[in-house]
C-alpha cells in the first residue's frame, strides 16, 4: 500500500475505475452477452494504459500536497471521472447522448442515484450492475475523504464537535501530516468493513429469494444510499417484510460514524448510547410514521372503511421505512407504503420527504444532507437560549464539550444552514429558468443537492421524470449533485486565500 503513496490522488481514482470496469464486463460474459463484455473490456484496457501512461509521469509528486490540492482533486474527480465511466453506458445505450451518459455516471458517483431510465428493462443488467458499482465505490471514496481529509481540517460537520483550541492545532497537525498516508491508512480500515457489510447483506437477500443481481445491487446501493435499483425498487423485490427489516437495519450505516469506525478517534462520541444522531434518528423513525399514521387512520374513519389490524401494521411499517430511508437520503420506498394511500385515500405530502432528505444521515457517512449532528447543535442552542430568557444568570452544563456545541458548534452551524438554503434557491430559481414550474424545481433542486434522486418520484404527484429536463437542466443538476456531495462550504473555502499559502 505504500506504493500507491507515490502516485496523485486522481490517478488512484483513475485506476480503480478501470478495475471496475472488468467486473460488469465479466457478468455479460456469464450471461453471452459479447457486445457489452468487448465494450467494457476496450473501455478498460484503454483507460489502464492511459492511467499507467500518467502514473509512471506524475509518480512521486504526490508527496506534500496540502490538504487544498486534495479538496481540489476530489472537486475535478466529481466533474471528471465521469467522463471516463460513462464511456461504456454512451457506447451501449444508443438512445442517449454522451452527455446524458455523464449525468448518469455523475448521480452514481456522488450517490445520488438519479436515473434517466425510468423503465429498468430499458438497458441491460451489466450496466445496472455498472451504475451500482459505480454508486458502491463513490460511498466509500467519501467515507475515506470524509475521514482522511474533511476530519482534520474541521469540515464536513466535523466543525461541530470540535473546540476552539483545538481548531488551530488540528490545521497545524494537518499542515505537518501527509495526507497520502492518512488516506491510505483510513482506505485500509474502512475497506474491508464497507465489502465485509455488502457481502453480508448480499447473502442475506439471496437467501430471503432475491436473484443474485438484484441482491447485489441493492446490497451496494444500501451501504452507499444510491438507492439505485435495476428493478426500479422493492415493489418487485422478493422477501416482502422479512427483506426490508435487513435493509432497514443496514441503513444505520448512514447515520453516525461510529459506525465504521467507533473510538478510533479522539473526538468520537463515547458509545452508541450516547450517540446524538443516533438519538434524532431514533425519534425521526418513531414520531415521524406516528402521525403519518395516524392521519391515515383518521381518514379511513371517515371514509367509512373498517381498518383491519394487518392493514394498519402494514402501513405503520411503510412509513417506518420509508422515513429512514429518505433521512439517510437513500431513496427507497417501501411496499407497504403505496398500501398506506390506498388504504386512506389520502396522499402524504411531499414536503415531509424533502425536509426529511435536507435533514440528512451522519457526519463523515455516505449520506447527504444538513447531516443531524449540525440539526443537535442549533436545538442544543435554542434550548440553551430559552432557559437564558427564563435565568439571564445562569450557567450551562453538560462541561466544556457540551457548552462548545451550543457556542461555536452551534454558529458554525448556522452558517451552514444559511449557506445550504441560500445555495438551495439559487439551484431552484436557475432551475425555473429552464420552464420547470415551481414545485418542481423545489423536489428536483432538493434531489440533486441533497443527493437523494428518488426524491422525485415520491415528492411529486405529476410522475416527473429525470429524463423530461432540457440539458440545462440537467447540467444544474450536475452541479448541484457536487455541490451536495462536498458540500458548499468545502468548496467555498477553496477560493479562500489563506488555503493556498
Amino acid at each position: 500500500m505504500k506504493t500507491f503513496e507515490d502516485f496523485p490522488f486522481f490517478v488512484i481514482l483513475m485506476g480503480l475505475s478501470c478495475v471496475a470496469m472488468y467486473i460488469p464486463m465479466l457478468h455479460a460474459i456469464r450471461l453471452e452477452d459479447w457486445l457489452t463484455a468487448r465494450t467494457f473490456f476496450y473501455n478498460a484496457t484503454l483507460l489502464s494504459i492511459l492511467t499507467a501512461i500518467v502514473g509512471i509521469a506524475t509518480r512521486r509528486q504526490a508527496k506534500g500536497a496540502s490538504a487544498s490540492a486534495h479538496l481540489l482533486t476530489m472537486l475535478g474527480a466529481y466533474a471528471i471521472l465521469p467522463l471516463l465511466l460513462a464511456m461504456p453506458m454512451a457506447q451501449l445505450v444508443k438512445s442517449i447522448t454522451f452527455f446524458q451518459a455523464y449525468f448518469e455516471m455523475l448521480s452514481s458517483l456522488t450517490t445520488t442515484g438519479a436515473s434517466l431510465f425510468d423503465d429498468p428493462k430499458s438497458i441491460s443488467e451489466p450496466l445496472h450492475l455498472w451504475r451500482a458499482l459505480v454508486g458502491w465505490l463513490g460511498g466509500f471514496m467519501i467515507l475515506v475523504v470524509a475521514m482522511a481529509i474533511f476530519a482534520p481540517l474541521n469540515m464536513g460537520g466535523f466543525e461541530i464537535y470540535a473546540l476552539q483550541r483545538h481548531r488551530k492545532a488540528a490545521v497545524s497537525q494537518m499542515q505537518r501530516a501527509e495526507v497520502s498516508e492518512r488516506l491510505n491508512r483510513f482506505s485500509t480500515q474502512i475497506f474491508p468493513i464497507y465489502l465485509l457489510l455488502t457481502i453480508v447483506l448480499s447473502l442475506v437477500l439471496i437467501v430471503l429469494g432475491e436473484r443474485v443481481l438484484v441482491a447485489v445491487c441493492h446490497a451496494m446501493s444500501v451501504l452507499s444510499t444510491s438507492g439505485i435499483s435495476p428493478i426500479g425498487g422493492l415493489a418487485d423485490a422478493q422477501g416482502g417484510f422479512i427483506t426490508e427489516a435487513v435493509m432497514f437495519m443496514f441503513l444505520f450505516f448512514a447515520v453516525s460514524r461510529n459506525t465504521f469506525l467507533s473510538g478510533r478517534e479522539q473526538d468520537s462520541w463515547q458509545s452508541f448510547r450516547h450517540d446524538k444522531e443516533i438519538t434524532q434518528t431514533l425519534l425521526c423513525i418513531t414520531l415521524i410514521p406516528l402521525l403519518l399514521f395516524i392521519r391515515h387512520w383518521f381518514a379511513s374513519i371517515q371514509l367509512g372503511d373498517q381498518p383491519d389490524n394487518l392493514s394498519a401494521i402494514a402501513s405503520l411499517w411503510g412509513g417506518v421505512f420509508t422515513v429512514m430511508s429518505f433521512l439517510t437520503t437513500t431513496g427507497f420506498v417501501s411496499k407497504s407504503w403505496e398500501a398506506s394511500q390506498y388504504w386512506s385515500g389520502l396522499n402524504t405530502p411531499g414536503l415531509i420527504f424533502i425536509g426529511l432528505a435536507c435533514l440528512g444521515g451522519g457526519v463523515a457517512t455516505t449520506a447527504g444532507g444538513i447531516k443531524l449532528l449540525r440539526i443537535y447543535a442549533l436545538y442544543k442552542h435554542g434550548l440553551r437560549e430559552m432557559e437564558r430568557l427564563s435565568f439571564p444568570h445562569s450557567v450551562g452544563g453538560a462541561g466544556q464539550r457540551g457548552r462548545s456545541i451550543r457556542r461555536e458548534g452551534a454558529f458554525v452551524a448556522w452558517i451552514f444552514l444559511m449557506v445550504f438554503v441560500f445555495t438551495l434557491g439559487i439551484i431552484m430559481l436557475a432551475l425555473t429558468l429552464t420552464g420547470i414550474d415551481f414545485i418542481s424545481a423545489l423536489a428536483f433542486a432538493t434531489s440533486g443537492f441533497t443527493t437523494t434522486g428518488p426524491l422525485v418520484h415520491i415528492a411529486l404527484e405529476n410522475k416527473a421524470s429525470y429524463a423530461q429536463l432540457t440539458d440545462m437542466a440537467k447540467g444544474i443538476l450536475c452541479v448541484a449533485m457536487i455541490l451536495g456531495r462536498l458540500e458548499t462550504v468545502a468548496v467555498i473555502a477553496l477560493f479562500n486565500p489563506n488555503y493556498w499559502r
